[in-house]
């Protein structure tokens, strides 16, 4: 225990002397959970709008408010020609044209069809069918209330059956987006250090030459092994708190158990590690750990669910998602955080991230001991 104390009190010492390294941890834990969460967002809103509108009646006025009044259409550009509207969706000033024809207050007004003409710009294919969405709910909502009161002008008493739907969403009541991309990051940042970290430090003694010197104490192949991965458990796990006080901030709930969470991130980093362990079998230099790292990273990423939804996914991504250990590991924490769930309905995605570790773990130290003198 002397031997392998002196070890990890090496580990350490080294770490805190290297700054680029604690920036690292510090920066993915904390500036780019906030980052990220503030600009990546799928939420459609703001959008600008040009409007040529040729009839310029009091109905035509009354729609176009009914679009700025949102919170998704914040801007009206009145257009004197379709040409200008054309060169502002050309330009990405505007992201949606509205046309409106010279008989359709007349129309209207008359209880009969009203034409309208939508342009969206398509380049952002998310953000057009948004948009378009949008302006159909908008555009059906001033018919109905267009129709109304074109019966009442006639003396008539409409009453229009209507569906009234009550919603009631679970988990994340007011929709916010942010509540995902935190959870989001803080599972990217667990992944990045659990791999990089190990993967950096023991390929770091090949490329200064100082693992022969290792060998040449009495340390043992396991102790050194060892006396490498504990300092990146420790300081993955410290790490947690930092981004957990900011998503705290940032208004995520916790309805769920930390310590949990903190049980199902100590089984994920024993896999990570595995993996930050195997890529330094494959690395020479620092250069190539840091390569071979992001070439597994965002793989796994992408197929975990952090990004897109693993439903939206073609079916045979779907099915290779399985082998992604992140993906369990988002589930865990969406259903801690969002969900208040617990190890009773959790229990097999923590047992298929600890059955990912159980495999790649030996297999990874394994090739370690037999290259660690090469």
């Amino acid at each position: 225990m002397g031997r392998l104390k002196a070890a990890i009190k090496k580990e350490f010492l080294q770490f805190l002397r290297d700054r680029m390294l604690i920036l690292l941890i510090v920066w993915t834990y904390t500036v780019e959970v906030v980052m990220c969460t503030m600009a990546l967002s799928f939420e459609v809103k703001n959008l600008h709008m040009a409007v040529y509108d040729t009839d310029r009646s009091q109905w035509s006025q009354k729609l176009v408010e009914r679009f700025t009044s949102t919170e998704y259409f914040t801007r009206a550009l009145y257009v004197s020609s379709l040409k200008e509207m054309d060169g502002l969706l050309d330009s990405g000033q505007v992201d949606m044209g509205l046309v409106i024809p010279p008989d359709f207050s007349e129309a209207v007004g008359k209880g009969r069809r009203g034409d309208l003409q939508i342009i969206l710009s398509g380049t952002n294919s998310n953000t057009a069918n948004t948009a378009r969405g949008y302006a159909g709910a908008i555009i059906e909502g001033f018919s109905r209330d267009a129709a109304l009161e074109s019966l009442r002008r006639t003396g008539l008493r409409a009453e229009v059956p209507e569906v009234e739907p009550e919603v009631r969403v679970w988990y994340n009541p007011e929709l916010k987006f942010r509540y995902f991309m935190i959870v989001s990051m803080i599972v990217v940042a667990g992944m990045m250090i659990g791999m990089i970290h190990p993967a950096a430090t023991m390929v770091r003694e090949k490329e200064t030459g100082t693992i022969e010197q290792i060998m040449l104490t009495p340390l043992r192949r396991h102790e050194v092994i060892l006396a490498k991965l504990l300092p990146t458990v420790a300081i993955s796990m410290l790490s947690l708190i930092p981004s957990l006080l900011i998503a705290s901030g940032l208004g995520l709930p916790v309805k769920g158990s930390i310590v949990l969470f903190f049980l199902a991130s100590a089984i994920f980093l024993f896999t990570s590690m595995g993996i930050g362990v195997f890529i330094s079998t494959l690395s020479k230099n620092l250069q190539q750990a840091l390569l071979i790292s992001f070439f597994i990273l965002f793989p796994i990423m992408f197929l975990s669910g952090t990004v897109v939804p693993v439903e939206s996914m073609p079916l045979a991504l779907q099915y290779l998602s399985y082998l992604s250990p992140v993906r369990y590991y988002m589930e865990i924490a969406l259903g801690i955080f969002l969900k208040g769930i617990g190890l009773g309905i959790l229990w097999p995605k923590l047992l298929a991230i600890f059955l990912f570790g159980a495999v790649i773990f030996p297999l990874s130290l394994l090739r370690l001991k037999r290259r660690m003198y090469e």
